[in-house]
């Protein structure tokens, strides 16, 4: 799967380039109102192509969507913050407004899809993070501009496609996550793939719940029982957690109000308790199973990790998976803000911006908006 690079583009110089971005990082307001950004490791992620391009001659112009606004304008989603935060670091780059203030990008409109590339000469996806989106921005421009994958769009398929293809053994998953339909398709293909597969978070439960064991107030989704059950029948490579720090029925979790009793359990949970981690039996079997791992790819958390009370269990496999010397892959947003926030990001060998397009990818083996940058003229 050939994906045209930077270099496909040709000479740059003078030319205007349009670069779809992945600026959609977490904001919140100040004391005095304004807008700041919590997280700018997407925006960091996007400097290396923008850089390239710019140092070549190009006029570049960046675009980006940010939330959900559903083509309507937003002031708690407009692009102001991140363009400033860019022009810190690059300031000669042109930076559009939320995309999805308009209605035509979520609706692949090509009246929209021609007033973006008006005045573009070429044409770079480095939003690896919304390349499954068949957004007007995404597929569009390929269609009828010379376009090429971003370093980071690049970088991402090149790392996701060598788990598929030929991965180091042992290769270890570990899904972690609330809903275990989320990602039950994620699961099943890559069973076919992995050594072992660890499944914490709450969608443990789902699968603890289908083999019959009691998991008390704790999120479980009924209609996923026959799958989840089929899955354990037919592989003998999924991993469950075997205790758990669960809160009392009246207590609150989460960033803001923490209440009630916690405490672990193992086997199963009594009514009246609703697990929110892994326990310390857990981590230990996880830890030894990845520490024997040659490959190791991460997506998901094990507990509520915002709420510290149960945020040991998503530590603990973030410092193992940082330790255990061999090719690490980590996706997801609370994934990778836990590594972020223990220190421990440089030392996973591919921390992905992706989140939903790393699964899909992981899941289907494209994305429509690789798929775009193959069939477009700089192929021809």
């Amino acid at each position: 799967m050939y994906i045209p690079q930077l270099e496909d583009l040709g000479d740059v110089k003078g030319k205007t380039v349009l670069v779809r971005c992945d600026f959609n990082v977490p904001v919140t307001r100040n004391n005095t109102g304004e807008l700041e950004i919590v997280d700018d490791f997407r925006i960091r992620s996007s400097i290396p192509t923008l850089k390239w391009l710019v140092d070549r001659g190009a006029r570049v112009i960046a675009c980006s969507h940010i939330g959900r606004p559903h083509g309507k304008y937003d002031p708690d989603l407009t692009i102001a913050p991140m363009a400033k935060r860019l022009h810190e670091i690059l300031p000669d780059v042109e930076v559009m407004e939320n995309l999805r203030f308009s209605k035509g990008e979520e609706d692949n409109d090509e009246a929209y899809v021609r007033e973006l590339i008006k005045g573009v000469d070429l044409y770079v996806d480095d939003a690896f993070g919304a390349a499954h989106r068949n957004h007007a921005s995404i597929v569009g421009p390929p269609k009828y501009l010379r376009s090429a994958a971003g370093r980071l769009m690049a970088k991402e398929a090149e790392v996701l496609s060598s788990l598929l293809e030929a991965p180091a053994r042992p290769f270890v998953g570990i899904m972690g996550g609330s809903k275990v339909s989320d990602k039950m398709g994620l699961i099943q293909a890559l069973l076919d793939k992995v050594d072992k597969m660890i499944v914490g978070g709450g969608m443990a439960f789902t699968f603890l719940a289908a083999a019959g064991h009691s998991v008390g107030n704790s999120l479980v989704e009924p209609d996923q029982f026959e799958m989840c059950k089929e899955l354990m029948v037919s592989s003998d490579k999924i991993v469950l957690p075997i205790d758990y720090v669960a809160l009392d029925s009246d207590g609150r979790f989460g960033r803001e109000e923490r209440t009630g009793s916690s405490r672990v359990f193992g086997g199963d949970i009594p009514d009246g308790w609703k697990g929110l981690d892994v326990g310390p039996d857990s981590v230990k079997v996880f830890d030894e199973i990845i520490a024997s791992a040659k490959t190791v790819l991460w997506n998901g958390p094990l507990g509520v990790c915002e709420d510290p009370r149960f945020s040991a269990g998503t530590q603990a496999v973030a410092t193992a998976v940082a330790n255990f010397g061999g090719f690490s892959v980590v996706g997801g947003g609370d994934s990778a803000a836990a590594l972020e926030q223990m220190g421990l990001a440089d030392r996973i060998s591919h921390l992905s911006t992706g989140g939903g397009a790393s699964l899909e990818f992981l899941e289907n083996g494209d994305l429509p908006g690789l798929k775009a940058l193959r069939e477009s003229p700089s192929q021809a």
